[in-house]
């Protein structure tokens, strides 16, 4: 599937949520939406960029923006994980792969030396409107949380 493209709608999805629900982009119009891509619950820096955002998700409302963080685990995994550091936004479990590959996030990544594909961290702002505003691959856990923070108060 191709890369989204900035300036155009976001790819729609309903994926399960934490908490046994189910979680539609098209449902949260009107809200700017930060969506995170993450490997793996629990592990040091997916904990690390999840608290980040948890910290700083105050301010992330004060502006108008859902949180949501995507990952392939169930959600009984997300239920433990947000339970475990006290994450108050939903983790959404694409156990399919289905949103994973409409934002173009399952890369080829190299693990103790063998080649595997996995989730490659990244994070779409998303606005109120539904547009794609802009896009992070790549991306290191350590203060990316306020980066995005900082780039959703210049819209």
């Amino acid at each position: 599937m191709p890369e989204p493209k900035i300036g155009a709608p976001a790819p729609d999805f309903s994926l399960p949520a934490s908490g046994d629900r189910i979680v539609s982009l098209g449902a949260l119009r009107g809200k700017s939406i930060v969506l995170y891509f993450y490997p793996k619950d629990s592990t040091p820096g997916c904990t690390l960029e999840s608290q980040d955002f948890q910290r700083l998700s105050g301010d992330f409302a004060k502006l108008g923006a859902v949180i949501l963080g995507v990952s392939r685990d169930s959600t009984a995994s997300h239920d433990r994980f947000r339970a475990k550091f006290g994450l108050g936004f939903d983790l959404l479990a694409d156990t399919d792969e289905i949103v994973c590959r409409q934002y173009d996030v399952i890369r080829e990544k190299n693990m103790y030396g063998r080649k595997v594909m996995g989730v490659e961290r990244s994070t779409f702002l998303i606005d109120a409107s539904g547009v794609l505003r802009e896009a992070w691959r790549k991306v290191k856990a350590k203060g990316h949380a306020a980066a995005v923070l900082e780039h959703l108060r210049t819209l």
